[in-house]
């Protein structure tokens, strides 16, 4: 441990002092830094709980299973025992159905795993992914990225694993740019459906496939375009009383000016989305930003988020994204506020300096082997920069849940990774007991077999 004193005061104070005081102070000091640090470091710690995936994004758990299922960027589902054992053969494959991805960094792919909260008797279960374009495009003369479909498949009876033609096509929009493609699927403890979709792509929610909305400064907006498209959306579903769906009758635009599914908007790219199993039974969502500022927004019923007329609590510039804009209005064109974040955190591109890629949004951990994070938020990040695998870990301390005010928040250090975790993060997963699981890899993109699962566990 190294004590910073000022010159003048380390001579004043320590000249008078006899050398056998120096000794029991200096003891007494040396084992005052190993207190801290077995506090700090040595007591939490990732766990290995399985390895040789090529990019695991998320983990989930289903109701009394006693399973956790990994979802592999690549089309693939792994599931994994309650003693720890991966099975060597995928519970879903569907890797020859999806977009053909960049091996060095990709945004598409299989993103979402949600199980129907009956999945142990009816094998119900949801996904969503990218699929090679449809004809056509945004624009004449341009065409689409991808198709993004949200789908059910069903287990095979007696079996573990589920049946791949049992695919039942839920919903389909058309994407005209490879990134902000959102990702997450959940289910809200109303047993709706809720679906997080990004802004289209590209850069500054701008250009072929980005509608105009009511905010003139900067061009495009499907994020506050309301009528045009799923795009910068969460969507609320019932998947219970109609085929393939239907509208929960409490969505906010149902019977008024804005498309019935929508139940917030105003997102850039929500990749990863939660509820919160414990008393708030919020929806937290993670919103990966363009080049200033990161964010994790609680999702309210109707609520406005922002972009592109903000990114965080910030005025966005279309047109030059590394410069706020002087002003900006803190209500839409309906006159609804625009809610802030909770926790915002600078972009590793920000000028005045920042170490987040991308924000990936986590759990609110409810389990008991860490008792000091119960109530806790925990989120990370990507990494630091586009190219290390340095990505890290943080706790944050819920206040409010109304957007109102700011989360506290600090990094977690562990045992065996002090500054950070020395891989890609790229998403969590949490079981049914409320304990939290981290997904990583060494390499940036969807390519090799370095991806792993650890639990976050105190020794």
């Amino acid at each position: 441990m190294k004590v910073n004193l000022p010159a003048n005061a380390s001579r004043a104070t320590f000249k008078f002092l006899q050398p056998g005081v120096l000794v029991v102070l200096s003891v007494l000091l040396i084992q005052s830094c190993q207190k801290s640090i077995s506090h700090d470091l040595r007591t939490l710690d990732m766990q290995l709980v399985a390895e040789d995936f090529v990019s695991p994004i998320q983990l989930v758990s289903s109701n009394a299973s006693q399973r956790l299922y990994v979802v592999d960027q690549i089309g693939k589902i792994w599931t994994i025992d309650k003693d720890g054992y991966k099975n060597p053969t995928p519970f879903l494959d569907i890797s020859s159905k999806i977009v053909s991805l960049n091996p060095d960094g990709d945004e598409r792919g299989l993103l979402g795993l949600a199980f129907h909260k009956d999945f142990k008797t009816n094998g119900r279960f949801f996904i969503y992914y990218q699929l090679p374009p449809r004809a056509g495009g945004p624009v004449p003369g341009a065409t689409w990225n991808n198709l993004s479909r949200v789908s059910e498949f069903n287990v095979i009876p007696d079996a573990i694993r589920a049946d791949p033609n049992s695919e039942k096509v839920i919903l389909e929009w058309d994407d005209p740019q490879g990134n902000h493609n959102g990702g997450s699927l959940a289910f809200g403890h109303d047993n709706y459906l809720y679906i997080a979709v990004g802004d289209g792509g590209g850069a500054n929610d701008v250009g072929p496939g980005h509608f105009d909305d009511w905010y003139t400064p900067n061009a495009g907006g499907n994020a506050q375009n309301l009528e045009a498209n799923f795009l910068g959306k969460i969507l609320c579903i019932d998947i219970d009383v109609a085929s393939p769906y239907g509208i929960p009758p409490a969505n906010p635009f149902v019977g008024k000016p804005g498309l019935d599914e929508i139940w917030a908007f105003g997102f850039r790219n929500p990749y990863r989305m939660s509820f919160d199993m414990g008393e708030s039974k919020e929806l937290i969502a993670g919103d990966a930003g363009q080049s200033l500022w990161e964010e994790i927004d609680v999702v309210k019923k109707g609520g406005n988020y922002g972009w592109n007329v903000r990114e965080g609590r910030h005025c966005f510039n279309a047109a030059d994204n590394t410069k706020e804009l002087a002003g900006c209005p803190d209500v839409d064109d309906r006159g609804k506020r625009l809610l802030n974040p909770v926790i915002e955190l600078n972009n590793w591109k920000n000028p005045a300096g920042g170490k987040a890629t991308t924000i990936i949004g986590g759990y609110v951990y409810r389990g008991e082997a860490i008792k000091e994070w119960q109530g806790k938020y925990i989120f990370g990040t990507f990494s630091q920069t586009a190219t290390t695998p340095d990505g890290q870990l943080f706790i944050a301390t819920p206040t409010n849940w109304d957007n109102t005010g700011s989360w506290e928040y600090k990094p977690i250090s562990l045992a065996s990774h002090t500054y950070d975790l020395g891989y890609f993060l790229r998403g969590f997963g949490q079981d049914e007991d409320g304990e939290v699981y981290i997904t990583v890899s060494s390499n940036a993109g969807p390519q090799g077999n370095t991806g792993k699962v650890y639990k976050l566990v105190k020794n």
